[in-house]
């Protein structure tokens, strides 16, 4: 079963104390709970077979063509090193547009959209982590969650994602 949901891009609201909120898509990747700014959200819809291409790295599966749009699918499970590789009819591709790109991400489920306000963020701790920390703008507190909160742009238009070349790159 094909599941698929459209955001509108709203903006940001005020919060109360602590100021400006914004929104983030709330997502599972292994035993952690992860955050990315819903405003890079274009859909959510369930895991369809890729088109696989040789020589790529082992995280990125494959392409696929979303009305039109030839769109390469990254699984953070594999990239983060987390959780199992598993491809069920519950598995979630996270759709973003990220400027000039569109890219899908496989997580093992999508949680919520929640208001986080800049102080329910913490700056990244120092220490040794599976993922990469210059692409964690910090650690998101919500009632008794943690959030990872993840600046999924720069992740996906890294060199080491070799998802874009170099010299298109911002």
């Amino acid at each position: 079963m094909q599941q698929q949901r459209a955001f509108s891009g709203q903006e940001s609201r005020s919060g109360g104390e602590g100021g400006h909120a914004q929104e983030y898509l709330t997502f599972i990747l292994g035993p952690e709970e992860y955050a990315i700014d819903i405003l890079k959200v274009q859909e959510i819809r369930g895991y369809d077979a890729v088109t696989t291409i040789a020589n790529a790295p082992a995280f990125i599966k494959g392409v696929i063509n979303l009305r039109g749009t030839i769109v390469p699918i990254v699984d953070l499970r594999i990239k983060f090193n987390v959780g199992v590789a598993e491809y069920t009819p519950f598995t979630v591709v996270i759709i973003l547009n990220l400027g000039t790109r569109v890219v899908g991400v496989v997580v093992d489920s999508v949680s919520d959209v929640t208001m986080l306000r800049a102080d329910q963020i913490s700056p990244t701790p120092e220490f040794a982590a599976t993922v990469d920390t210059q692409y964690i703008l910090g650690l998101g507190t919500l009632d008794d969650r943690m959030l990872i909160v993840i600046d999924i742009e720069r992740l996906m238009l890294s060199s080491e994602m070799a998802l874009v070349d170099a010299t298109n790159e911002r």
